[in-house]
């Protein structure tokens, strides 16, 4: 089992963006320097209290100068809304500078994201199909042509080539059936969103690991919780709960841009159902103690948290925890205090079941 810390970069409004930046890169130094395995930022764009990251490469790429071990994921780079071609070589020059290091996850994206960036939701997947498809072309071969119905290459070369061969591992996420479906049949692993219990996600993995043995993959489930950690259990919901709930509210902010009921019926109709659901808005609603009741997230000492996270160390569907160290504006020192004692406390706990 692998241990990572994946963040969003939620950013208040009116917070320094450049603090929050420089905050990054520090816990990513002392990832690397407590033994995590991996790091995973979001790619995300237009929307500050969700997230500032809007170029997890670079970051990566300035982390690796700082680090000696520690891996890095993208999660995920919203193909639809990028020259793939371009992209290719761009994680191609990441994956060199980080020395063989990297991780990507490809998706779809988050519907919000589509009309500040003047792309049809309606062309979301054949764009990310047609998208994977040069990905694969540009790694892995040295000219190609392409004709597909968005994008046209001529005899064309991208370089470099990354340093991992053919390509750095591949991952991907969402809330689609279709997600789940094609992780498995193209062998990439699987990250859970961290917003909902566990056990919402039964049936969905039950699709994904069946599309994995049709195909003869290997299933790679990453588990991502929301983690607050501290030695005194007494304080710890005053020191964290308002940090915990602006999370939850962060991640629905940017439904405020779909709010008419004409942009839901757009959303039904071209395939982002989720979006139009209710299900983003209700995260406003998430209370303190629903979202430690149902083990959404993770509030307590070392002994406490690692004793509840037991259960995927014996699990072998498990294969990745990463915690959510920093949300909501949580101040740096507390971020770096929970990575701390999750490395030197419960990670050798649970390595040894």
């Amino acid at each position: 089992m692998r241990f990572g810390i994946y963040s969003e970069m939620q950013t208040p409004l009116g917070a320094p963006h450049a603090d929050r930046v420089r905050d990054e890169l520090r816990a990513i130094e002392q990832a690397d320097a407590l033994g995590f395995d991996i790091y995973s930022l979001i790619e995300h764009h237009f929307f500050q209290e969700f997230s500032i990251s809007a170029n997890p490469l670079a970051v990566f790429a300035a982390a690796a100068q700082r680090t000696a071990r520690i891996r890095f994921r993208t999660a995920l780079h919203t193909l639809p809304l990028h020259n793939p071609l371009r992209l290719a070589g761009e994680i191609a020059v990441a994956d060199i500078l980080t020395g063989g290091r990297l991780e990507c996850g490809v998706g779809r994206g988050h519907a919000w994201l589509y009309g500040p960036s003047n792309v049809p939701l309606e062309e979301s997947r054949p764009r990310f199909e047609e998208a994977v498809e040069l990905l694969h072309l540009a790694w892995t071969r040295d000219r190609f042509s392409y004709h597909g119905h968005f994008y046209t290459a001529e005899d064309v070369s991208v370089v470099p080539k990354p340093l991992q061969q053919p390509h750095p591992p591949l991952s991907t996420g969402g809330t689609s059936e279709q997600s789940y479906r094609t992780a498995g049949e193209r062998g990439w692993a699987l990250l859970l969103p961290p917003t909902r219990p566990y056990e919402t996600f039964a049936p969905m993995l039950s699709l994904y690991r069946e599309a994995c043995r049709a195909r003869g993959h290997a299933p790679h489930v990453i588990v991502i919780r929301p983690v607050y950690l501290g030695e005194d259990a007494r304080t710890l919901r005053d020191e964290v709960e308002p940090y915990l709930l602006d999370f939850f509210a962060f991640n629905a902010s940017p439904m405020a841009s779909l709010a008419s009921e004409a942009q839901r019926a757009e959303l039904r109709a071209k395939g982002f159902v989720h979006y139009a659901s209710g299900a983003m808005e209700a995260l406003r609603d998430v209370t303190y103690e629903d979202a430690v009741a149902q083990g959404i997230a993770l509030v307590g000492t070392p002994d406490a948290v690692a004793a509840r996270l037991a259960r995927f160390a014996r699990e072998d569907a498990v294969d990745e925890i990463a915690i959510v160290a920093s949300f909501g504006g949580l101040p740096a020192d507390r971020v770096l205090r929970t990575q701390q004692l999750f490395a030197e406390r419960i990670i050798p706990s649970l390595r040894g079941r």
